[in-house]
This record gives C-alpha cells, sequence and structure tokens, in this order.
C-alpha cells in the first residue's frame, strides 16, 4: 500500500537545475524500537542538515528552516517512508506533526508512507485518525498476474546486470508466480532461492 500525505509533486519541463534534480529526498525504513525523536534525527542526517542543539525544538526548527530555504529555491522535499506498518503510533505521530510544517499557503514537505496490508489497518485506528485525515491519495498494490510477474523477474534481473546471463524458464516463471501469489516481495525471495539453487547446480537455466 502507498499512502500520500499532502500534495502531489508535478514535475513540468526540465526539472534539472545546473545538473541536478530539483528534488529533495529522506528515505527512512523503520527499526522496531526507534522512537518519534529518533524517526526526526534519521531525517535530518538523510538531508544533511546541521543541528545547534539537542532538543526535540532545535530538531525540528532546523528542519523548518530547511524546508523554508528549499520552498525558497523552489525544490521540492519529500519524505519516503518504506515499511511504515512497522512504526509505532509514537512515530506515526512524529510523521504528523512534521506533516504540520507549512507556511500559511502551503505544505512544506510531502510524506509518502509504504507499507504492507497492515499499513491500512493502522491507518483505520481512532488515536491515528488525524493522520489519516490528511492522507490525499492511497493507492493498493494487487498480486502481479503472470504476465506481469514474468515482466517483472526481466526488469529485476536487468536492473541487477544477469540480463543474459541467466534465463528463467516458462515454467519456472508459472512456478515462481503459484508460489509467491503474484505478490512482488515473496517473488522476489523465491527468485533468490531458485538463482542460489542454480548456481550449485552450476545451471544458468532456472
Amino acid at each position: 500500500d502507498l499512502y500520500r500525505v499532502g500534495r502531489w509533486v508535478k514535475v513540468e519541463g526540465n526539472p534539472f537545475h545546473n545538473g541536478k534534480l530539483r528534488l529533495s529526498t529522506a528515505t527512512y525504513a523503520p527499526d522496531w524500537s526507534v522512537s518519534g525523536e529518533e524517526l526526526l534525527r534519521s531525517i535530518l542526517q538523510d538531508l544533511h542538515i546541521p543541528v545547534t542543539g539537542q532538543s526535540l525544538k532545535d530538531h525540528v526548527d532546523a528542519l523548518h528552516r530547511f524546508l523554508l530555504d528549499a520552498r525558497a529555491q523552489d525544490r521540492d522535499v519529500v519524505l519516503l517512508v518504506d515499511e511504515a506498518q512497522d512504526l509505532s503510533t509514537e512515530v506515526l505521530e512524529q510523521v504528523r506533526l512534521i506533516s504540520n510544517l507549512e507556511t500559511d499557503t502551503e505544505k512544506l514537505i510531502q510524506i509518502v508512507l509504504m507499507g504492507q496490508s497492515e499499513l491500512h489497518e493502522m491507518l483505520g485506528r481512532r488515536e491515528l485518525r488525524q493522520l489519516a485525515q490528511r492522507v490525499t491519495a492511497r493507492f493498493h498494490l494487487t498480486p502481479l498476474d503472470r504476465g506481469e510477474t514474468e515482466a517483472y523477474v526481466k526488469h529485476r534481473l536487468a536492473v541487477a546486470g544477469g540480463e543474459g546471463k541467466v534465463t528463467f524458464t516458462g515454467d519456472a516463471l508459472t512456478a515462481v508466480h503459484q508460489a509467491a501469489g503474484g505478490v512482488p516481495r515473496l517473488i522476489n525471495l523465491v527468485c533468490d532461492r531458485a538463482l542460489l539453487a542454480g548456481y550449485v547446480q552450476g545451471s544458468r537455466l532456472i
């Protein structure tokens, strides 16, 4: 599932300026034990934002200054949170507070929450209703069909530099699709095991 908090980032014309994309991103993969303050520190570190002071207010103020400066330079800042279903209620509340950083006319940061189906259930909780109300778009990735599974596996092989070096037969791809149920995360796992087996057997044909 993918949830968009805030407005969409729309890229028009040439998005590059002096060879750089006019977009700043912070990507966060949660840890079970992380706190809201630790999440904020991770964002500051990912965006290379210097901080003077150790308090939560110091961190929020540093992020706010960075966002205002980015807006003045016509740059969009996007926070991508992966495996968001693993975040605690405390941390998701910190995400909501970060989404409150704005000017009189617009939000200063866009937030994308990505996670498994449990994320949908979490956002339905009463204590997270304020965060859920800020979600402006939702997208649910349904399982891939057999053809999409084949295209997905070929794409992953090409990205990994394995195109032409190893081949999955039609029967193998059908077996992968059936075993994984069309879920990309499980497709990755099944193919990884299959490739390992092929390596052990010295075969480039799976």
